[in-house]
């Protein structure tokens, strides 16, 4: 008990220096999102058609998983920036030995560099969770491949790092009394005073999926989604008072603190892998098309607009989304082969809602976006959610009332989508303007049925509904089309005081 009092007080008390002593962080260029390019792909593009849809991506910066000559030849003369990976399978023999990984540095970087723009080496990929034997040599094959950069005078171009799972991290939230877990020390210690000596940067794949699906309900969909929170729903380090709004950023923060814990303040963070699949099993059913668009379209505008994390805000964290292509001949789960923006012939698997995003990703089809009520939620907070869009919201629910176009099917859960997206599309599609308390969310799927067309829809003649025109008159109903739901008067008061509160947030 003692020696536990006595480790956490000095964890407490370096927890205090690292908030007292501003750390020089700084990776000194903006915010970039890339992607990863694996290749388990059983119709994989050629080189040349996966260069092309980079561009028309217009992506700038991506990771192989290898060193594939095909693949750097491609990429020469266009600018992407470019890690390469030494694979697992390779790491025993250049941690083994400095000709070993000098062979390996001329014949994979010097053939190719400075045509093609390889930025970053990453040796391994999560060797300390996944190939536990090849650790005691993971930093000397660091410290080779280095050694090889600076013979060759490209050191100060190509920095040497290894991703890590996120796993190595325990006891992740509060973010300030994280560790790494200690088992690793004599590995973390010195990579960490490599990273450091070397001005590189710590590689760390975040997966808020895999932290949503592990945390048996504990940790909520709409904070691993980057979805907007009401501050009462925000998850507070009660050690730093430091506001999380999504488990991304609490990750992120938690290996800061980790490291800091460690001694080591001043080396930033790339994230080399995080996204969300698109597609699951029966016992995944959050792997979906519409979470994996707004993970990830949350995910590019999050790291685009700069903001940092709660404890290094303003601090680029720079991400590759994981990945381009959806690998079909991946092993186990249904999930595990669906994490892809595209099929293997360059087709996306979701269209995504990127606004304000800048450039990257370059199919923004935001106009094919709805806002839906969620399948699930309690209908009677739906009711409320379809009498203030109808009321308040100024939304012209004309269309529902019945014999008009959108009266069929006359549920609760179809109508209240047609208002939500009405409302939506007449707020400009600002965030949180689909969110009606929680019992509404985008989707990529076009709601429109029959003659009946979404607001948000071009419709399949081409034609629009007008979303905001009449909006109903004081003395109409509350939603010009409650009376179609209210079967009794205390359902209407119910709703009705449920739907006061939704107007004073403001649908926020």
């Amino acid at each position: 008990m003692r020696r536990e009092m006595g480790l956490l007080l000095h964890h407490l008390l370096l927890l205090l220096l690292s908030l007292l002593v501003a750390p020089a962080l700084s990776l000194n260029e903006e915010a970039f999102v890339g992607v990863n390019i694996g290749t388990d792909v059983s119709d994989m593009p050629s080189p040349a058609k996966v260069v092309a849809l980079l561009k028309a991506q217009q992506i700038r910066h991506v990771r192989l998983f290898d060193a594939d000559q095909a693949m750097l030849l491609a990429l020469a003369n266009t600018g992407i920036h470019v890690t390469v990976s030494v694979p697992n399978d390779q790491l025993l023999g250049i941690g083994q030995s400095n000709s070993t990984a000098a062979n390996w540095v001329s014949r994979n970087i010097l053939t190719h560099f400075p045509a093609t723009n390889i930025t970053a080496i990453a040796i391994g990929s999560e060797v300390l969770t996944s190939l536990p034997n090849a650790a005691p040599v993971l930093v000397s094959a660091m410290r080779f491949i280095h050694s090889a950069l600076v013979a060759a005078n490209l050191d100060s171009k190509i920095k040497v790092s290894t991703p890590h799972s996120s796993s190595i991290v325990l006891d992740s939230f509060p973010p300030s009394q994280a560790f790494f877990n200690r088992s690793l020390d004599p590995v973390m210690v010195p990579l960490l005073k490599f990273l450091q000596s070397t001005g590189s940067y710590l590689m760390l794949n975040v997966y808020p999926y895999y932290d949503y699906m592990k945390s048996n309900g504990v940790i909520p969909l709409d904070y691993a989604l980057f979805r907007p929170l009401p501050p009462n729903k925000e998850a507070v380090d009660t050690n730093t008072l430091l506001h999380y709004t999504n488990v991304f950023d609490a990750v992120v923060d938690a290996a800061y603190f980790s490291m800091s814990y460690l001694n080591f303040t001043n080396i930033p963070i790339i994230v080399t892998e995080s996204g969300w699949p698109s597609k699951g099993d029966s016992s995944e059913p959050e792997a979906s098309l519409d979470n994996a668009n707004t993970y990830n379209s949350n995910l590019i505008r999050h790291v685009l607009n700069n903001t940092g994390t709660p404890k290094h805000p303003g601090i680029a964290i720079s991400t590759y989304i994981y990945e381009l292509y959806n690998e079909d001949l991946r092993p186990d789960s249904i999930s595990e082969k669906n994490w892809g923006l595209f099929d293997s012939s360059g087709m996306p698997v979701y269209t995504m809602h990127l606004t304000g995003s800048g450039t990257v990703l370059a199919n923004d089809t935001t106009n094919q976006t709805y806002c839906v009520a969620k399948e699930n939620a309690e209908k009677k907070m739906v009711q409320a959610a379809l009498d203030w869009a109808c009321g308040p919201g100024k939304v012209d629910c004309t269309p529902l009332l019945q014999g008009n176009p959108c009266y069929e099917p006359n549920t609760v859960i179809a109508h209240a989508s047609y208002a939500f997206d009405a409302y939506y599309r007449k707020m400009g599609m600002a965030d949180g303007t689909c969110n009606f308390n929680g019992v509404a969310t985008v989707s990529t799927t076009d709601p429109s049925n029959g003659s009946c067309i979404y607001p948000g829809s071009g419709g399949r003649n081409g034609t629009f509904t007008n979303s905001s025109s009449h909006a109903p008159s004081s003395d109409s109903t509350a939603s010009g089309c409650h009376s179609q739901y209210s079967h009794d008067v205390h359902t209407f008061l119910s709703s009705l005081i449920v739907g006061l509160v939704l107007c004073t947030a403001a649908c926020l």
